[in-house]
């Protein structure tokens, strides 16, 4: 039996359980192809790739008696460029009924409406008898606005339906054949015309290339198998046909390589090749039985027959181009569920943006609220850390970060607080044995050399041992000296931030022209005010640290005083108590020595600051380092608190409210929000992709509502993987004498069904 004869007359009530296995095969292709081609007649291939097999060549190479043969249709035979669009041929098994003929509109073009209703009323309904494919083309141009001299060629796609016993369930799209060089009737521009169309084609990865190359023309100059190798270097969607291998000389060097070619040796693809017979001139009237027959003859006799039976003939061409088309639906159909979602996302997300119509005054103030209301609650949402709006994105990119304006400011505030805490000192005071790292360093006693000398110079009338308690101010404000460098730094840094998330959530919620129209009368004059705001209360918090008095009520004050005090007792009473004993015993715990008590008492009294001017100067150093801490935490926090938070980020949701859209009259409201050409024809375009998407989508989803031909309703995962039907203790291998009746077989085959 040959490949193609199962294909034909098998039903689930046959012996054969192999014909009953392709009989449901079929029914499952079927309704996989008519999902896709229901999608593709709602127009979603303007927007997203459909899976499909596209046939292209060379003129001349044999294409249109390749789609007769697959068809029983007659093509124009000559493929020049009277068919300046791609035509869809879709082929089903089933009844024989009228051809039917329309026009599915490509992408969106300039037309008047009269080309628009001529191209939407475009229906032919023919016998095959009476179909006369020519005359049909012609009034497609004609409806498709094509001329000689303005448009030579449209993105729009004339669609041929048709349905019989013989019909494989297929279906391919076929594209103007490629030509080198110009003549009367075709230039050098349409030749780059129709390679852009096919090479367009060519390169959606849902595409099947069926690469038709004629064995009349050297091989060589025949462009259509180097686009395909570059644009498919693996060869994992290519399927090369050979045509008018009759046209060879027996035993010559050209057979020779045509049949190395077809046995995948010369140009490998991983769909392989395959051969087909055409109709030669002496035989153009012949019928499809004779041409079949005269096809058959041919390749059972001379070298042809090397080849496997598979890959010759019509006869095996229509089940493998079916079979290669419903794997690769199954293969592309979740990617093309997912894209369409995410393309009704974006033009609902586009929508919301762009607003209703904005023709009257009304609708224009309906607008600004609109847009005022959203911005608000995105500022808030950004100021709050609630980031579960689209808005805010991936937060593992830069963008999405950026928006997240609470997460900038606790990392710019936290990255102040570390850079003040490290950097903010003009002087490092470290004891003497401290090694010195750093030019800011100082030691203890040089720093407290420096502040004697001070001390001495502004004496008053403070008794010895004492000091002017101002002094601790002066030492102070100079010990603070880049605070004001580091917190402006920080504060700049935070307007920048505060300004960008405040722009992109305007920019997110409205058209550019409105805008640009806010930002220039509402939001970047008040934000100017709040940046000078925070500016100005920046420099009240930094004021008293710059010339005031030192004043605090903290107890932290003395007690970090007394610590520092006591830390250094500590080291003179080890270190004196070191001198008697003759070693250091603290870590010794309890030990029993010979001590002299008066000596030892001498000692630690002797210790004694003798110098009253150096005494002074140490506690007031010890004063200024303790006074230094305590305003260095009041500082972080009331440039966080009091001026970032109070003075700014709390504000931002006012910057433009909906009070504000209440307030502006009619012709401001008209400045802002009326709506130009382009944002009217870009909301046309979102409106028409969205309800071309949606219907798409619905094709999907009704795919639950009817059965592909097994016993249970088929939905859309089991469409997608192939396993509609499909019982789940089945599974097991059973021979065909262990099955007892149809229900038995039925569920047998379902099994066995990719």
């Amino acid at each position: 039996m040959a490949e193609g004869d199962s294909l034909e007359g098998d039903s689930l009530h046959g012996s054969s359980l192999y014909g009953a296995h392709t009989s449901l095969q079929f029914n499952n292709t079927r309704n996989l192809l008519d999902v896709v081609d229901s999608l593709r007649s709602h127009g979603i291939s303007r927007y997203i790739d459909l899976p499909e097999i596209i046939v292209c060549g060379e003129q001349s190479s044999g294409k249109s008696s390749v789609l007769e043969a697959v068809s029983g249709v007659r093509f124009p035979s000559k493929d020049n460029l009277c068919t300046r669009f791609a035509t869809e041929l879709i082929l089903r098994r089933g009844p024989v009924a009228p051809i039917k003929i329309r026009i599915v509109p490509g992408s969106q073009e300039e037309r008047s409406e009269y080309e628009k209703d001529k191209l939407l009323n475009f229906n032919v309904s023919v016998s095959a008898n009476d179909l006369q494919l020519g005359e049909i083309i012609e009034s497609a141009k004609d409806a498709m606005g094509i001329n000689d001299s303005t448009k030579v060629f449209s993105s729009d796609i004339l669609r041929v339906e048709l349905s019989g016993p013989e019909q494989p369930h297929l279906t391919l799209v076929d594209l103007p054949g490629l030509f080198q060089a110009g003549s009367r009737s075709q230039s050098d521009a349409d030749s780059d015309t129709v390679k852009s169309l096919v090479l367009s084609y060519m390169r959606s990865p849902r595409s099947i290339i069926l690469a038709v190359v004629s064995a009349k023309n050297d091989f060589n100059n025949q462009s259509i198998t180097r686009y395909s190798r570059e644009i498919d270097p693996k060869g994992v969607r290519t399927l090369g046909l050979i045509t008018k291998p009759d046209t060879l000389d027996k035993g010559s060097d050209s057979e020779r390589f045509y049949i190395e070619l077809a046995q995948n040796k010369e140009v490998k693809f991983s769909l392989g090749w395959h051969v087909l017979r055409n109709r030669d001139y002496a035989t153009r009237d012949s019928s499809s039985q004779e041409r079949n027959h005269t096809e058959a003859q041919f390749f059972s006799s001379g070298v042809w027959r090397s080849l496997h039976t598979s890959h010759v003939g019509i006869h095996s061409l229509k089940p493998r181009l079916s079979k290669i088309l419903k794997d690769h639906i199954l293969a592309q159909l979740p990617d093309v569920v997912t894209q369409i979602q995410d393309g009704i996302r974006e033009c609902s997300e586009r929508l919301d943006v762009l607003g209703a119509s904005r023709a009257t005054a009304q609708e224009q103030r309906r607008y600004l609220l609109h847009v005022s209301h959203s911005f608000t609650s995105l500022v808030k949402a950004a100021i709050d850390g609630l980031y579960s709006d689209p808005f805010f994105g991936d937060a593992s990119t830069t963008e999405g970060y950026q928006k997240r304006l609470r997460a900038v400011l606790q990392n710019q505030l936290t990255d102040f607080a570390k850079v003040i805490r490290t950097k903010g000192h003009k002087h490092v005071i470290v004891d003497e044995f401290g090694m010195l790292m750093l030019s800011r360093q100082i030691s203890r006693s040089d720093y407290i050399s420096k502040v004697k000398t001070l001390l001495e110079r502004s004496r008053g009338r403070e008794l010895p041992g004492t000091f002017d308690p101002l002094i601790i101010g002066q030492l102070f404000q100079e010990q603070c000296e880049p605070w004001a460098a580091l917190v402006n730094n920080h504060m700049e840094k935070i307007v920048r931030a505060a300004y960008s998330v405040v722009r992109t959530a305007l920019s997110h919620v409205s058209d550019h022209s409105t805008l640009v129209g806010l930002l220039r009368r509402f939001i970047n004059d008040r934000f100017q005010i709040l940046a000078t705001e925070l500016r100005d209360k920046v420099k009240e918090i930094l004021r008293p640290h710059d010339t005031g008095h030192p004043i605090t009520y903290n107890h932290y004050l003395t007690e970090n005083v007394q610590k520092a005090q006591g830390k250094r007792r500590m080291r003179e009473i080890k270190k004196s108590l070191g001198q008697v004993l003759g070693a250091d015993y603290t870590d010794h715990g309890v030990v029993n020595i010979d001590i002299n008590v008066n000596t030892l008492i001498n000692t630690l009294v002797n210790k004694t600051e003798a110098d009253m001017n150096n005494y002074a100067s140490s506690t007031a150093t010890d004063f200024m380092e303790a006074y230094y801490k305590v305003a260095l935490k009041k500082v972080i926090d009331d440039f966080s608190v009091l001026a970032v938070e109070a003075c700014l980020i709390q504000k931002l949701p006012t910057l433009f409210c909906p009070e504000d859209v209440l307030d502006i009259n009619d012709a401001t409201v008209a400045a802002l929000a009326s709506e130009d050409e382009e944002a009217s024809a870009e909301r046309a375009q979102c409106n028409e992709k969205l309800k071309v998407l949606e219907d798409g989508l619905k094709v999907l989803q009704d795919v639950q509502e009817y059965s592909l031909g097994f016993k249970e309703p088929a939905t859309l995962q089991s469409v997608i993987t192939g396993s509609a039907g499909l019982g789940g203790e089945d599974s097991k291998q059973l021979s065909t004498t262990d099955i007892d009746s149809e229900n038995a077989i039925v569920e047998r085959i379902l099994e066995s069904v990719p």
